[in-house]
């Protein structure tokens, strides 16, 4: 009887767990009491627990508490991801590129624009590694905001918003992996690819038995790991071996939902609800110092072209970006969404919390004085973008005005 009671009751909770607003909340409480804990009485069991190691010494498997959650945990967070972009590539938005123009390229303007003013702020100095910093946008958090101030908006801003976010954890990725891998072992990368091969091979037969595919994904994980590239890498890459059910393929009444579509209905609560409010817990706890600790916090110009990046550039970059491409080729905005309302995205769009955490720890160190610096900096700048956000899209909405019209033979996105 207890059985099955369970099961109802786990399937009720993952439900849950998939709605935008509770992951939010829980990265959010996560936080909270990350930097309660750190600024305590009690603040050195906190250290003593993210530097407690566990594991055993070979393939560098000896990692603190503090690496588990990075290295491990997040590749959940990034195989829901790699699930995220394989749909959308294959059957969502960025399939037709007439649609998917305009966040595309705001995506990319809103990594570019202040990966630039970053740099410019720390020209000379020695947290130049830092540049990466600002150019991700955490999607859970924005999702959830946007859940919950943006009821009376257009469906077509939060399509907007997930299609820019999916391009954003590309390029994220692509930056991790190719600036933030600084020792490559060829012998353990060259051999992440049989596992990787494998798994491959059983989900394209829509294999789905755990047995099979945990010991072959772990396998992939412990072997990139092991090569020095970031261990999250093998999450996007397992995520985009699984196949998708394209509308087209979906005749049958039997055909049922693609594998990629199962695999994330599965593992999107794991993600929302444990790996990525564990990974705040263990990385958001930095101590504060009082308004003197935080005004030398915010003086250090890692954290001051954070800010200007997050807060000015994010929005600036995506803006730019958009209007450019609605303004010089065929794309225009989608039906329904106003310049204003793509402002207000653009401003969200600067809560850069999870993958932001993730690579000010791999430019500067985890704990290191510079990475509580710019730790201290993201927080700040995602309450300071959700707030002004919130004021920008809960305005009253007027009459649209979509922008530069598409001159002759232009289609809409």
């Amino acid at each position: 009887m207890f059985a099955r009671r369970s099961w109802p009751e786990t399937r009720r909770i993952a439900a849950i767990l998939r709605k935008e607003t509770i992951g939010g909340a829980l990265l959010l409480a996560a936080t909270i009491v990350a930097l309660g804990w750190a600024n305590s009485p009690w603040s050195h069991s906190y250290q003593a627990m993210l530097s407690y190691q566990l594991g055993p010494p070979w393939l560098h498997l000896d990692l603190t508490l503090a690496q588990w959650t990075a290295d491990g945990l997040l590749a959940i967070f990034f195989f829901v991801a790699g699930l995220e972009l394989k749909r959308e590539f294959v059957a969502g938005d960025l399939r037709d590129p007439r649609r998917a123009a305009v966040p595309v390229v705001a995506a990319a303007g809103g990594v570019a624009v202040p990966a630039i003013l970053y740099t410019l702020v720390n020209l000379g100095g020695d947290a130049s590694q830092g540049w990466a910093i600002p150019t991700a946008t955490d999607i859970a958090f924005a999702l959830a905001v946007l859940a919950v101030i943006g009821r009376h908006l257009p469906s077509a801003l939060r399509t907007f918003l997930l299609t820019l976010a999916v391009v954003d954890d590309l390029l994220a990725i692509a930056i991790i992996a190719i600036f933030y891998t600084h020792h490559l072992a060829v012998l353990p990368a060259l051999g992440a690819l049989v596992p990787l091969a494998l798994f491959t091979l059983l989900v394209q037969h829509r294999v789905q038995s755990g047995w099979l595919l945990l010991p072959l994904a772990t396998a992939t994980w412990t072997l990139i790991h092991a090569s020095g590239i970031h261990a999250t890498v093998a999450g996007v890459l397992l995520g985009l071996a699984v196949p998708v059910l394209r509308s087209d393929q979906a005749g049958g009444q039997d055909a049922g939902p693609g594998l990629a579509e199962h695999f994330e209905h599965r593992w999107r609560p794991i993600s929302a609800g444990i790996a990525v409010p564990i990974f705040a817990l263990f990385s958001a706890g930095v101590t504060l110092g009082g308004l003197y600790g935080l005004a030398n916090a915010l003086g250090d110009p890692a954290a001051l072209g954070v800010m200007i990046g997050l807060v000015i550039g994010k929005p600036l970059g995506i803006i730019a970006a958009s209007y450019l491409v609605a303004r010089f080729t065929r794309a225009t905005l989608a039906d329904g969404l106003a310049w204003i309302d793509i402002l207000g995205l653009a401003v969200l769009a600067g809560i850069g919390f999870t993958v932001s955490l993730l690579i000010g720890e791999l430019a500067f160190g985890t704990g290191s004085e510079r990475d509580n610096h710019t730790k201290i900096a993201i927080l700040a700048s995602s309450l300071l973008a959700a707030l002004l956000a919130a004021v920008l899209l809960r305005r009253p909405r007027r009459r649209h005005h979509p922008g530069p019209r598409p001159g002759p033979g232009r289609a809409g996105s």
